[in-house]
């Protein structure tokens, strides 16, 4: 029997096709700007931001233009701690000029996000790394002769910066062509709509006294097929830092959980294209239901939040929501009927 060859199978439909064909175009085109000395994370965000490409062709654009074409050299590491912040790494890579850097982050919810360590701008890409995730580096020269072993210092270091290390200096990385320079058109952040306050919301008082607006959730009857589940970030999507949310009730217990599903519930009918990213204790929190099973999410703990997806908005709300679900005044969101939706936003 013949095995037949699926070699060119994605280019069996018009779709496909010419979906095909945009790619090896724009990736014609990133290869001349990569020559002309442009840093590939600087020149991926504006095609990303303007939707001329999607996330999952990065490492695509990578492997074809930094590995087969300019020949950088690539150095791997899955991160030993949690790390957040990565001012030191952007201000030592700042007079890297002996080479070209691009560090690829591969976000387990988000996808691969592309970085140039150079860039002020990329500093907030990346609001941490948890222990066990994965990063590579590409360190050259825009497929100019470079010195290789140099260039496996550089990218070790690299590494170890966004490792929450300090590497020793390396004398020899700062002279070199390869110097920093802003990109032309880098887009602005989309800014976050400002939260509305809803119409008759009084403020109540807890039982030590401290004042806050309770929610008045109003429970909508929404037809089945409505209350689907938000799909997940799709690669390439925007992620918001991490928001800390602190526990005020005695225990988070079972009434603070179906609280945050409520409201989770509520933000992602209003807002299906974007998804609520939960963590504790450096942990992606996937069934919520977690957090009460473990026994020791008690008053004064901090479980941090994200929302990623594009056209993020409405955070400011749902944070101030989360708090109240967390505190004694959970009990606001579990009126209405069972399989309603919460109005909230």
């Amino acid at each position: 029997m013949i095995a037949s060859s699926c070699k060119y199978e994605s280019l069996s439909s018009r779709e496909t096709f010419n979906a095909s064909v945009r790619h090896v175009k724009t990736t014609v085109a990133l290869a001349e700007r990569i020559a002309g000395g442009e840093n590939l994370a600087d020149a991926l965000d504006a095609l990303i931001a303007d939707k001329t490409v999607s996330g999952d062709e990065i490492l695509p654009f990578v492997s074809m233009l930094l590995i087969d074409k300019f020949g950088y050299r690539a150095a791997a590491k899955n991160a030993q701690s949690t790390v957040s912040g990565f001012e030191a790494a952007l201000k030592a890579t700042a007079s890297w000029n002996a080479f070209d850097l691009v560090m690829l982050y591969n976000h387990p919810d988000v996808g691969v996000i592309a970085v140039n360590p150079k860039n002020p701008a990329h500093a907030a890409k990346i609001d941490r790394v948890n222990k066990s995730e994965l990063l590579v580096a590409y360190v050259g020269r825009f497929g100019k002769d470079y010195d290789a072993s140099l260039a496996e210092k550089a990218a070790d270091a690299l590494l170890a910066l966004y490792g929450g290390e300090s590497p020793k200096e390396i004398p020899a990385l700062l002279k070199g062509p390869c110097v920093y320079k802003a990109p032309k058109e880098a887009p602005a952040p989309k800014p976050t709509r400002a939260p509305k306050v809803s119409k008759g919301a009084k403020p109540q008082k807890s039982k030590d006294g401290a004042t806050a607006k309770a929610a008045a959730p109003v429970a909508e009857r929404l037809p089945a097929a409505t209350q689907k589940p938000a799909p997940g970030p799709k690669a390439g999507s925007r992620m918001t830092p991490m928001y800390g949310v602190l526990v005020t009730n005695e225990l988070f217990h079972n009434g603070n959980v179906e609280a945050w599903k409520r409201i989770i519930d509520s933000f992602k009918v209003k807002h299906p294209d974007l998804d609520v990213l939960v963590y504790y204790d450096g942990e992606r929190i996937v069934n919520l239901n977690a957090l009460f099973k473990w026994g020791k999410v008690k008053h004064g703990s901090v479980i941090q939040f994200a929302v990623a997806g594009e056209n993020i908005c409405d955070v400011a709300k749902l944070q101030r929501y989360l708090a109240q679900g967390a505190s004694p005044m959970f009990e606001a969101f579990l009126r209405g009927p069972v399989n309603g939706v919460l109005a909230l936003f």
